[in-house]
């Protein structure tokens, strides 16, 4: 029995409809070969590689920068409710008559007054009177002012029982969604998640969003945290929405299981995730060209000196790592994996040919000798 040549088997897959390699991917032939085009660039990963990205401050991204309100909290609105108290030295309303028939002043305190839709409280003697927009002292000397020649030399304090014209609504992943009210002092954005219970969900995996009339602002939970610029003063009105985004990443190729994951809370190495992946499978996977393809920063990519233009998702990078060597562990331990990064390790060219004539097994029903194959070194 002759073995057929290489060529004959070939065109008898070509016969029988055979036009790609049955592989998870590229390989890392395909992946070296197309970067030539600049559409990506391949970056091989070393230790300076990975201290260069370590060393990037974090990625600017969205602020609430903008969201800094100024509108002074400590003014009367629609829905407040106001406690007054009048003082009457003369007693000729309030007051009450001692030895003698003497009237003496008195103090009355009235029952709490509610700002109407049109921005008044009802006071006895003086009707209603507009107090919205007012400070408390500015609204006794409203009611005091509205009582001369009714009351003789009248004092008057009003005090802010309840301001549900000042808060904000605070909804998404917080443990007590719903209205709070602002105060001087805690008017700031953590000041408002503190009161509503705080979030359940890991920082990294929350984006704050303010928003106010048509206009919204948005950014990472954890960099409201760290940054004071972007623990902003709210205003009256705001409505503040944590939204839950989960940080995940894609593995793919010859690995031990093939799936989407989330990075959870803190930061993941590239070893950790391969680990989760169940590792590259010795029996088939090419271990010296674990790649990592992202979207990188356009500031990250001028680190490394790369040309490629960026996308509007960033600068399409693809990082090669050589994980054969010990070198390489260190390097994947250091390695800090990004959300929407997708891990992919090819399968090695002996494995690739080996499946192509098992392909070939199956549809020509031809049993070629062993030889063929080893005397073939695509590795």
């Amino acid at each position: 029995m002759t073995r057929p040549s290489l060529l004959a088997v070939f065109l008898t897959c070509a016969v029988a409809g055979c036009s790609t390699l049955p592989v998870e991917g590229p390989s890392a032939r395909d992946v070296e070969a197309q970067a030539g085009d600049q559409t990506y660039a391949v970056v091989d990963l070393d230790p300076t590689v990975s201290q260069i990205l370590r060393a990037l401050p974090a990625e600017a991204g969205d602020s609430l920068a903008g969201a800094e309100s100024v509108v002074p909290l400590d003014r009367i609105g629609v829905g407040d409710t106001l406690s007054v108290s009048i003082y009457e030295p003369s007693g000729a309303l309030f007051g009450s008559r001692g030895g003698g028939g003497t009237v003496q002043g008195a103090s009355q305190t009235l029952p709490p007054a509610v700002v109407d839709g049109g921005g008044a409280i009802q006071i006895p003697f003086a009707g209603a009177v507009r107090v919205e927009g007012l400070t408390v002292a500015e609204a006794g000397a409203a009611i005091r002012r509205a009582l001369v020649g009714r009351v003789g030399n009248p004092q008057v304090t009003v005090t802010l029982a309840e301001a549900p014209s000042t808060g904000v609504t605070v909804l998404g992943e917080v443990r007590t969604p719903g209205r709070v009210p602002l105060a001087t002092g805690r008017d700031r954005l953590l000041d408002v998640v503190a009161a509503s219970g705080g979030t359940a969900r890991a920082p990294e995996e929350v984006e704050v969003v303010v928003s106010r009339g048509e206009a919204t602002w948005r950014a990472p939970y954890t960099t409201v945290t760290r940054r004071f610029d972007q623990n902003v003063r709210l205003a009256p009105g705001d409505r503040v929405t944590l939204e839950y985004q989960p940080r995940r990443y894609s593995v793919m190729g010859a690995l031990g299981a093939v799936s989407q994951a989330e990075i959870g809370p803190g930061p993941l190495t590239l070893a950790a995730a391969l680990a989760r992946a169940g590792g590259p499978n010795p029996d088939t996977a090419d271990a010296r060209s674990v790649l990592i393809f992202r979207f990188e920063d356009p500031a990250a990519a001028r680190a490394l000196g790369l040309t490629q233009r960026p996308s509007p998702r960033g600068v399409p990078v693809v990082y090669r790592l050589d994980l054969s060597g010990p070198n390489g562990l260190f390097v994947a331990s250091d390695f800090e994996i990004r959300p929407d990064d997708l891990i992919f390790v090819p399968r090695s060219g002996s494995t690739e040919l080996r499946q192509f004539f098992e392909l070939v097994q199956s549809v020509t029903r031809v049993v070629y000798d062993v030889s063929v194959t080893s005397a073939l070194n695509l590795d």
